[in-house]
């Protein structure tokens, strides 16, 4: 049965960097080391980006980035523009979305421990995409750290901390139906012991004709739906199931099979990682029917509890209304 209502944020995007340890086929964004259009964000623009989504009404302040390159060059990258690690700059980011006003949310890739604890004190929640169990994929050969252990490690590891965190799947990337379900399967477990699970993204694949993965055909519509009535079947019912409502044209088809949540919606920055695919404002979301809720990147369930980092609070508490929702 479709949710009462949509749930979304109104959120920044920031892509930290696109230089990252992994080389997978489908990615169109990471870049490697040295090359012609590898960045590192400012810290200037950064903030500046921040600042002017706080100032048309963003609450979310989405970081993103792959798994950090170890090596040198990149290190030394960051040393120029006084930071010791990334970890260290995503923190004085989170920092600085903290005092206009934001509540950061992070995906960062597996971290380190230390990292993990150190950026959940300073953010709302924070994410991990699981993409898929399926082991030794061809679109995994080059990506050391999309080993499905590894990184259901790390989300276990965030549930020890209890921080409420967001994965998903990636469907499309060469997996089977049985890899999709014991992907979900997996999720629901760790869920089940740690219940820091807040939501599931059910994202497809988007081909590119600079990918590796570029003749690969993308899941169906079909698929798709069937896709999400299996998480919806599968997931705790507190999970919510998201739907990118820019990777498709059939989002109203995709809300009826299951998906409750759009997740964030810019009106200050694209898609990165799919830049070929525009966000709907809300006001076009509004106009094809759909009945919208905007919620904290921090779900109501853990809004209650008090499960986010302390440097948030007093954010999260002008902010949540009864519910625990965005007043």
């Amino acid at each position: 049965m479709p949710a009462e209502f949509v749930t979304y944020t109104k959120n920044v995007f920031i892509p930290v960097t696109n230089m990252c340890r992994n080389n997978c086929a489908y990615c169109g964004f990471r870049r490697e080391i040295g090359a012609e259009d590898a960045y590192l964000t400012a810290p200037a623009e950064a903030k500046a980006t921040l600042a002017r989504a706080a100032s048309l009404g963003c609450v979310e302040a989405l970081f993103t980035y792959g798994d950090a390159p170890a090596d040198a060059r990149f290190a030394g990258q960051l040393e120029k523009l006084g930071y010791s690690s990334l970890t260290a700059y995503v923190s004085d980011l989170s920092r600085y979305a903290i005092s206009v006003g934001m509540l950061p949310h992070t995906n960062g890739g597996v971290l380190p421990i230390k990292d993990l604890e150190e950026l959940a004190g300073l953010n709302a929640s924070m994410g991990l995409m699981l993409e898929t169990t399926a082991k030794s994929l061809p679109a995994h050969r080059l990506s050391p750290l999309k080993d499905p252990e590894v990184r259901l490690r790390f989300i276990e590891e965030a549930g020890r901390r209890r921080i409420p965190f967001t994965t998903g799947i990636l469907v499309g990337i060469g997996e089977t139906w049985d890899d999709r379900e014991e992907s979900l399967r997996a999720i629901a477990d760790v869920h089940r012991r740690h219940d820091h699970i807040q939501e599931v993204i059910v994202q497809n694949f988007v081909p590119k004709p600079h990918i590796r993965m570029a003749n690969v055909a993308p899941p169906t519509p079909a698929d798709m739906v069937q896709v999400i009535r299996l998480a919806r079947e599968i997931l705790p019912a507190d999970i919510s199931v998201q739907a990118p409502p820019n990777l498709t044209d059939h989002l109203e088809e995709f809300i009826a099979a299951g998906a409750e949540d759009i997740g964030g919606i810019s009106p200050v920055t694209r898609d990165y990682i799919n830049p070929e695919c525009a966000w709907p404002t809300l006001d076009e979301l509004k106009a094809r029917g759909l009945k919208l809720r905007e919620r904290l990147p921090v779900y109501p369930k853990y809004v209650r509890r008090g499960w986010y980092g302390k440097a948030v609070k007093p954010l999260i508490e002008k902010y949540a209304d009864k519910e625990g929702y965005c007043a």
